[in-house]
């Protein structure tokens, strides 16, 4: 009887397992099948063209693909140094008193919903960043060779950087968090050896806490580069949303794959414009396995370095 039931037991838990990779797989057979029409229309032309016009059926995402990448990439330059920086106050200088306070309201920020960083984004820091920020960049920047090309262009505050500004303050939170618990889990005895061996206190961040939890930093990165890639609402109020030119600049109003899905889904008239709009939920898709198999990767080689560091 006992046999019988964990068996039954094994069974059940393995059948819920097995959902999640069901699921996705449902999810991207779903996708394929309704991107169809477009995959055949246009093949991998549809990675690489720009030209979306949904009046002569002529579709092209490369825009799309492009803004994506630019303002995650923007996105996590922006916010991984500040996170880091923070985690290791909170960890090893903040007194303890105040540690505790300041987690509680790092994480209530990672729950507030992106509606609402769009929203305080597009009334208070696009203001900003096209009155003070932006001109500032040029002026600064614009004479310097090809620093110049990132900020060249009209200012309009509604642009790739923007977007990549926006999501950076959402995934900062995430990032912060995640690397304040893994900071936390460093042994205090690899802090306390070394501080015994006469090191200071940044040494000791450096050369031993860091390299330890390098590991679990990489994976708090990862986790942002996600949002970031999936992020919809936010994005779609600060990104301009009105060119699929691809430019240096990061002055140039644009499109995120995301963004690109919530502004035209409705306005799909026609199958294949549908099509082509599915399409860009399947690239999304598979950027995202993509990210997320190189981001493994290269967990397992950092990984496999701290193992050879500590043999």
């Amino acid at each position: 009887m006992t046999r019988r039931t964990d068996r039954i037991f094994a069974g059940g838990v393995a059948g819920l397992a097995l959902l999640v990779p069901a699921t996705l797989l449902l999810i991207t057979t779903l996708l394929l099948i309704d991107a169809f029409p477009a995959i055949r229309a246009y093949g991998l032309s549809f990675l690489t063209t720009t030209t979306w016009d949904p009046v002569k059926l002529v579709f092209g995402a490369g825009a799309y693909v492009f803004g994506t990448l630019v303002t995650t990439a923007l996105a996590v330059a922006f916010a991984a140094p500040v996170a880091i920086g923070a985690a290791i106050f909170l960890t090893e200088y903040a007194p303890r008193a105040t540690r505790a306070p300041l987690a509680f309201l790092i994480e209530v920020l990672a729950y507030i919903p992106s509606i609402v960083y769009g929203l305080w984004g597009f009334f208070v820091v696009v203001p900003l960043m096209r009155s003070a920020i932006e001109p500032a960049l040029q002026a600064g920047l614009g004479s310097v060779p090809l620093l110049g090309a990132l900020v060249s262009g009209p200012i309009v505050g509604l642009d790739l950087l923007m977007g990549g500004v926006i999501l950076a303050i959402m995934i900062l939170p995430i990032l912060l968090t995640v690397t304040r618990e893994v900071l936390l889990a460093v042994p205090p005895t690899q802090r306390e050896g070394m501080l015994g061996l006469g090191a200071t206190r940044w040494e000791t961040v450096t050369r031993v806490v860091l390299p330890y939890a390098r590991v679990g930093i990489v994976g708090a990165i990862i986790l942002g580069v996600a949002r970031a890639f999936g992020e919809t609402m936010a994005v779609t109020l600060v990104v301009g949303n009105s060119s699929t030119a691809i430019s240096p600049s990061l002055f140039t109003p644009g499109y995120t794959m995301a963004s690109a899905i919530a502004n035209q889904f409705t306005e799909a008239d026609s199958d294949l414009y549908f099509s082509a709009i599915v399409e860009i939920a399947v690239v999304l898709l598979l950027v995202a396995i993509v990210v997320n198999a190189a981001a493994r990767l290269l967990i397992r080689r950092t990984g496999a370095a701290r193992e050879g560091l500590l043999l």
